[in-house]
């Protein structure tokens, strides 16, 4: 399973690149707000720390607004993927998009059935919001799961990307379920890290290691 890291902020995106562990990275608007920059400007810098798929989400709600966008927003970076919300306007522009060759991400996925239109509309990645799922007293797991049958069961090329990750837990179902890729929260990623055993084991031997002679 690939690993995304959801953020907007370069010093974390940064930090969990250098670890070796981000294969791309998901943005939103209310991610890129929190940066005080304008999304020209934060998009390429992101493009320059990891070379992988970039979701970068448009703002229009209409077919014309959200194809002028889109097309601009791909024209950024080779590595740009345009994130569309998954109403019938967005759905109609990611046709489009995918018979110019231009990657989507169609997110606010909240059911199979959505995520089947989607796939039929040609959308590279597919985001069901497992966390906000679970908010509602859903399974947001049981979303993915549902997801990555219809997918495999019709050979569709759309990628499941487990977004609003809450917690470890979720990237664990995620991976075990099949999910192609998890996005991420920077907080996240470190957590997956964290094991109190390896804390204790860690402190033992560099206690361990004063008594050795020098």
């Amino acid at each position: 399973m690939k690993i995304f890291i959801d953020s907007a902020d370069l010093a974390e995106i940064r930090d969990a690149a250098q670890m070796g562990v981000v294969d791309g990275v998901t943005t939103n608007p209310s991610l890129v707000a929190k940066t005080g920059k304008s999304m020209r400007e934060i998009i390429p810098a992101i493009c320059e720390i990891v070379d992988g798929p970039i979701s970068a989400e448009v703002l229009a709600t209409d077919f014309a607004g959200i194809v002028e966008e889109g097309r601009a927003l791909a024209k950024i970076h080779r590595n740009i993927v345009v994130k569309v919300p998954l109403i019938a306007d967005g759905l109609k522009a990611v046709r489009v998009f995918s018979s110019e060759g231009i990657r989507t991400n169609v997110t606010l996925c909240f059911s199979p059935s959505q995520g089947l239109l989607a796939a039929k509309a040609g959308a590279t990645y597919i985001s069901p919001f497992v966390g906000r799922v679970d908010d509602v007293s859903g399974d947001g797991m049981d979303l993915v799961a549902q997801l990555c049958t219809i997918y495999q069961n019709y050979d569709l090329p759309t990628q499941v990307l487990a977004a609003s990750i809450r917690h470890p837990v979720h990237v664990v179902q995620a991976a075990e379920l099949g999910a192609h890729v998890a996005t991420l929260p920077h907080k996240v990623i470190l957590q997956l890290l964290k094991h109190p055993l390896t804390d204790l084991g860690l402190a033992q031997f560099l206690a361990d290691a004063k008594k050795i002679p020098t």
